[in-house]
């Protein structure tokens, strides 16, 4: 079983920005040749915030759970409100509530790992992305 697993140095991916913001991400599905599960490494700049958004069901796609991890400090807002996350912290969110990575830092750039499953989209076009009224 060749592809059994794998092992992939984040920083040797090339970063590209949400197709909703500015933010930077390291999109690992293909690197890591993940068939059941979206990863995503994703670095919030001082001052940046992802755009607010649910991975609800929709038509026939599923909708996609989401877990975080803080590789370092982080911030996340759960239908609006800001939880301060520690490094090596988790945080699961059902597909259905409104989330969004922020950083109201002014010097620390923050690491997530972000696991999204079942895998909906695309790697190229995530899919499943639902927007606030106010965003869309």
């Amino acid at each position: 079983m060749a592809d059994s697993f794998s092992v992939v140095d984040p920083s040797k991916v090339e970063t590209e920005s949400f197709n909703t913001c500015e933010t930077a991400v390291r999109k690992l599905t293909d690197p890591l040749g993940a068939t059941e599960l979206r990863v995503n490494q994703v670095l919030v700049q001082p001052g940046e915030v992802t755009t607010p958004h649910t991975h609800a069901a929709d038509g026939d796609a599923p909708g996609q759970e989401e877990v975080f991890v803080a590789t370092t400090d982080g911030q996340i807002a759960i239908e609006g409100t800001v939880h301060d996350v520690p490094a090596g912290n988790v945080v699961r969110v059902h597909p259905d509530v409104e989330r969004n990575l922020l950083n109201r830092t002014d010097d620390a750039t923050h690491v997530w790992l972000a696991f999204g499953a079942p895998p909906v989209g695309t790697v190229e076009d995530f899919g499943g992305y639902v927007l606030s009224d106010g965003d869309a």
